[in-house]
């Protein structure tokens, strides 16, 4: 639970809502009906009602930008209607409503639902002793939905800068680790739901260590930028590319299985040997390939693949293991084309 509520902004803000409403809002409904004021006492108690089942929805479901959506709506409509209801006082209660939609939903509609609300209170002009204050109210409740505005663009923005930082290794542009796991996670709950195959192949390039040595880490890094380009042009935009660490890299390959995997992978073994190259030499790789079994976990599955690039590296490198390939042979056959291990 706490993971969640750290792990998940839009979800804690509406948790810290709901909490608001229970203790907030709940005196006030009940002191309404004690007082005769029937319909307000309805207001106050769906405003709760509407709060807590957004909560629950959002905690449930875990559609957060839904359940932020219809909070935000429940609790400007009600402002709307309390400051009718109420007059002047009930006015107090949309500055939080104008505050608080920037955190439950996307700028944009947070824009659109406080300008419908600010216009629905202005058109209630009983609700003002005189113009001057209902343009007055208008100016105010404005001024605070574009401050409120300018704060959660910047946000927006460096929260999305800040998930593309953590998600992207820097020198090659493809997904880092943490961006493995999470796609690797998805790919096996969909293979359960679904029954889609799916294939993760690792590949890791070959004496890497000594281009480095040689060369200088300027011309590793080249190198490490143009297999990523390689590889990237060899296969789908449905394929997913991760940098697991130094030289060594991951290929997500969804619904592929068999001879489709069979030619993805001699194909990029071929295209690497050919254009990769440093120093007039050519720079190959060993590729340990495993596809997911059914009910696989994801470690079990990464360390099936990493077994199969440990043989590849053991059988001479430049070459291809297939982890419990159903095609396979009964023996490992080590070739500079490719291995396969049953």
């Amino acid at each position: 639970m706490l993971h969640r509520l750290k792990t998940d902004f839009r979800l804690s803000i509406i948790t810290l809502l709901g909490a608001c409403a229970i203790i907030g809002v709940t005196p006030f409904a009940v002191y309404r009906f004690l007082q005769g004021q029937v319909l307000v006492g309805i207001v106050d108690t769906f405003i709760v009602a509407g709060v807590l089942a957004s909560m629950a929805h959002g905690w449930i479901s875990g559609r957060t930008l839904v359940s932020g959506r219809i909070m935000s709506l429940s609790c400007s409509g009600s402002a709307i209607v309390i400051g009718g209801v109420i007059g002047e006082p009930g006015l107090f209660w949309v500055f939080p409503c104008l505050l608080t939609n920037f955190f439950l939903v996307n700028p944009r509609f947070a824009v659109s639902v406080n300008l419908l609300t600010i216009a629905g209170l202005m058109l209630q002009t009983d609700i003002y002793d005189s113009l001057i204050q209902m343009w007055s109210f208008g100016t105010v409740a404005f001024v605070v939905s574009v401050c409120a505005y300018v704060f959660a663009h910047r946000n927006e923005s460096q929260r999305n800068m800040l998930e593309h930082l953590a998600t992207i290794d820097p020198l090659t542009g493809v997904g880092n680790r943490r961006c493995m796991d999470q796609e690797l996670a998805l790919s096996v709950a969909a293979s359960e739901r679904t029954g889609q195959p799916c294939t993760v192949a690792l590949l890791d390039l070959d004496h890497f260590k000594s281009v480095n040595d040689e060369f200088g880490h300027s011309v590793g890094d080249r190198v490490l930028v143009d297999v990523v380009s390689l590889i990237q042009q060899n296969t789908r935009r449905t394929d997913f590319l991760f940098r697991y660490g130094g030289e060594e890299f991951v290929l997500l390959l969804p619904g592929t299985a068999g001879q489709g995997v069979k030619k993805v992978m001699t194909n990029l073994q071929s295209v690497i040997r050919k254009h990769l190259r440093v120093g007039g030499q050519a720079v190959t790789a060993s590729f340990g390939v495993a596809e997911l079994d059914i009910g696989e976990s994801v470690d079990r599955w990464l360390e099936r693949a990493d077994s199969a690039l440990y043989q590849a590296k053991e059988a001479g490198r430049d070459c291809i293991i297939y982890a419990n390939c159903p095609r396979a042979q009964s023996e490992a056959v080590a070739s500079q084309e490719e291995c396969l291990l049953t």
